[in-house]
């Protein structure tokens, strides 16, 4: 079941990647975006198969896992799927639904236009890689 354009706009405002954007935008962007549900288990995406499209997560949680062995979770806010689509290579991780996942997800081919087009949101995009290249860098891997 879709949700309404409207539910989409509000639930968009509360993230963090979105909190820039003004109601205007907010329904602008709902309309661009496809809800999609992923049952408990489920994978989304396939290590070293290609990655076709940007996934935000609303609800549930995902697995990351890579080399066959868990190295993150995501959750509500969260995104995935952009570094492969601005890539054009494949994912580096299975991402596996650890429970019941709804996403809203962008076809990679428009996801280059839609960053252009939402600069605010690219910049929170940026802001995010960069916190997360950081995190593996003080880790050391």
């Amino acid at each position: 079941m879709r949700s309404a354009p409207d539910d989409i706009s509000d639930t968009l405002g509360s993230l963090a990647i979105f909190a820039d954007l003004s109601r205007p935008e907010l329904e602008r962007v709902a309309h661009t975006l496809e809800e999609r549900y992923f049952a408990q288990d489920e994978r989304v995406l396939r290590e070293g198969l290609s990655g076709s499209a940007f996934y935000i997560i609303l609800e549930g949680e995902a697995a990351v896992i890579a080399g066959g062995k868990r190295v993150n979770t995501l959750a509500r806010g969260d995104f995935f799927g952009e570094v492969s689509v601005l890539l054009g290579e494949a994912p580096v991780a299975d991402i596996v639904a650890a429970r019941p996942l709804r996403c809203l997800v962008l076809p990679g081919e428009l996801l280059k236009e839609f960053l252009q087009t939402n600069p605010r949101v690219c910049y929170r995009i940026l802001v995010a890689e960069a916190r997360k290249l950081a995190n593996v860098t003080r880790r050391g891997g």
